[in-house]
């Protein structure tokens, strides 16, 4: 981890220890966050995607990434990680592209701040804006066709592009533009605090 993001920045120098302090510390924040729902179908409203966008933003591509595979983990080993205290059943159900694009996501935001990129408000909010809008390749791919090709049944498979928009993303958007700014803010805000406490 480097000082390129603001993990580094605020714990120095790489240790066994410290990574997976912050990767338990991550799978934690999300959990949590995922458990601030609001009912919608077929995929509930909550604070999930904006921790992970936090999450990667700070951590940076390889750790963030690694946190959202042990999130997954921790779910499939059936602990209630999920939106509303859901564990691995959700991994083949409808949602369960999202769930494996969440390690795609935080890996896009951190390799942004990887790259030091996630330093002003404007450009964090827009490279958070990116790496929502990545997530929905995964999510809408899989109730489209690659469950169906895994050997996965309901009555969600197959679904239509256009009901896959109506209902799957259009209803998100907004949301996604709302937590990529809360996202940048709590990034920058970090970011500042990190420098004047160096200062």
């Amino acid at each position: 981890m480097r000082d390129t993001t603001l993990a580094g920045a605020v714990i120095g120098q790489d240790s066994l220890l410290k990574q997976a302090a912050l990767v338990l510390g991550g799978t934690m924040f999300i959990a949590l966050a995922a458990q601030v729902s609001i009912p919608f179908f077929p995929v509930p409203l909550t604070l999930q995607t904006l921790a992970i966008l936090i999450v990667g933003l700070t951590f940076g591509a390889r750790l963030g990434a690694v946190t959202l595979a042990a999130y997954l983990a921790e779910g499939a080993m059936g602990l209630p990680v999920f939106a509303n205290g859901a564990s691995a059943p959700a991994l083949i159900g409808p949602t369960g592209g999202f769930l494996f694009g969440f390690v795609l996501m935080a890996w896009v935001a951190g390799l942004a701040a990887d790259r030091g990129l996630t330093r002003g408000v404007v450009s964090t909010a827009l490279v958070a804006l990116v790496a929502s809008a990545v997530l929905y390749i995964p999510g809408v791919a899989w109730p489209m066709a690659v469950a169906e090709l895994a050997g996965i049944g309901g009555k969600w498979v197959g679904t239509s592009a256009g009901a896959l928009w109506s209902g799957w993303v259009a209803p998100f958007l907004l949301g996604d533009v709302v937590k990529s700014v809360i996202a940048a803010m709590v990034v920058t805000a970090g970011w500042k605090a990190a420098q004047a406490r160096k200062g």
